[in-house]
């Protein structure tokens, strides 16, 4: 939970970032190379990667926060997709459009941020039609449409169809021979390990399966991000209902398992396995790669934590909540990275810790939104209603001052000697 010091100092650091939105010092300084900062934009850093991913994620918060975003700031992220419907990680402008960097995953969390935003329902039917269209045949997503799919990008593709109110289950590439194809569940399930998985690994999703075997083995961020989908949510995530206390592990009986997991139980096994990681993990997930010594995924752990509030499992998510708020000017960047600064919003706002610091933080990082430039357009008003209440200032102490004359006439009166 945030102290009261943290309070303290999160709220100095967002007035200094509100006081300073223009200057260049706010983010991770761009390399040579980067890309001049388009208006609009949310973050200082080199948008080549992310421009999209991060508007999409800045987007969705400061919306769910009550905040109205400048129309710059969505007329930018609506620019960025293309006539076919996608969207790519960012198009430089003038650039056009190259169906080979449109991606799976700037378009599913921009399509969302659109939803929630609201009032762009032509851009989201193109966007799902673009989603539709390059949906494999085993009904997965793969970040760039050609390539095989994988459970991060076909997970945050289920997020956007959740967001659009189009069920997965409907969603799916036509068969040979005019059977139905596999759907967005069917792509999702693929992934996910089930009961021939040892116990420990049960629940948890694969990147892919290996090339050669076929064999899946846990992914940190592919489980994480493919949990939400699993359990039935997309950005912005709504507290839920809790469920039982501690989510439950997947069920397997000897020679009756089925050789996936069923969509029924896909969210309740992937919490079991979050639940156990985080637990075993001092409330965080661990970032594990080749050659490389292991170090906390905060990304990993925000969207595992927003995928047990999902589920119905809020008390479990309690401990990452409360480190990722612990660590969060280290992973923010001091409220700079716009990315990571919305993702920490959002699992605040799923939680009920909706942090006020926070969101001055993120907000800074972009154009103004609508409610500030309305209040500085109410300006004359309020110095109408100080020149009203001047007046009558002055007419009450007129008043005062005849009634105390009228009062010392009567006594001189009385008493001559006055």
């Amino acid at each position: 939970m945030l102290t009261a010091a943290r309070l303290g100092a999160a709220a100095l650091s967002a007035a200094l970032l509100a006081g300073l939105a223009a200057g260049p010092a706010l983010a991770d300084s761009p390399s040579p190379t980067a890309a001049a900062i388009p208006d609009g934009l949310y973050g200082k850093s080199d948008p080549t990667y992310d421009g999209v991913w991060r508007q999409s994620l800045a987007l969705t918060a400061l919306t769910a926060a009550k905040v109205t975003p400048a129309d710059s700031a969505v007329d930018w992220l609506t620019g960025q997709q293309c006539e076919d419907g996608g969207w790519p990680s960012y198009r430089a402008p003038g650039a056009a459009c190259d169906p080979k960097t449109e991606d799976s995953n700037a378009t599913a969390v921009a399509l969302q941020a659109l939803v929630a935003v609201g009032g762009h329902q032509p851009a989201v039917d193109k966007g799902l039609q673009w989603l539709k269209a390059n949906q494999n045949a085993d009904g997965s997503w793969a970040y760039n449409p050609g390539n095989p799919g994988d459970a991060n990008s076909t997970g945050l593709v289920v997020n956007a169809l959740f967001a659009a109110r189009t069920d997965p289950a409907s969603i799916a590439k036509p068969g040979t021979g005019g059977a139905a194809g596999k759907n967005a569940f069917d792509g999702l399930a693929r992934f996910q390990l089930g009961c021939a998985a040892p116990a420990d690994q049960r629940g948890a999703f694969a990147f892919q399966p290996d090339p050669a075997a076929g064999t899946l083995a846990p992914n940190t961020l592919a489980t994480a991000q493919a949990a939400l989908a699993a359990a039935g949510g997309h950005l912005p995530v709504a507290s839920s209902v809790h469920a039982d206390a501690t989510a439950k592990p997947l069920a397997c009986a000897d020679g009756s398992a089925p050789a996936t997991v069923p969509h029924a139980e896909a969210g309740e096994a992937v919490s079991a396995y979050l639940a156990a990681q985080l637990g075993s993990g001092d409330g965080h997930l661990t970032l594990t790669t080749p050659g490389a010594e292991p170090k906390p995924d905060y990304t990993a752990t925000a969207w595992a934590a927003l995928a047990l509030v999902q589920s119905g499992h809020p008390d479990e998510a309690t401990d990452a909540v409360d480190w990722l708020e612990g660590q969060g000017a280290t992973w923010t960047k001091n409220g700079t990275d716009a990315a990571a600064t919305a993702t920490l919003l959002l699992v605040g706002q799923a939680t009920h810790r909706g942090d006020a610091a926070l969101t001055g933080q993120l907000t800074a990082l972009g154009p103004a939104p609508k409610a500030e430039a309305a209040s500085t357009t109410a300006t004359p008003a309020k110095k109408k209603s100080d020149g009203i209440g001047q007046f009558w200032l002055i007419i009450v102490g007129l008043l005062i001052g005849v009634g105390g004359g009228l009062l010392l006439s009567l006594q001189r009166k009385r008493n001559p000697k006055l």
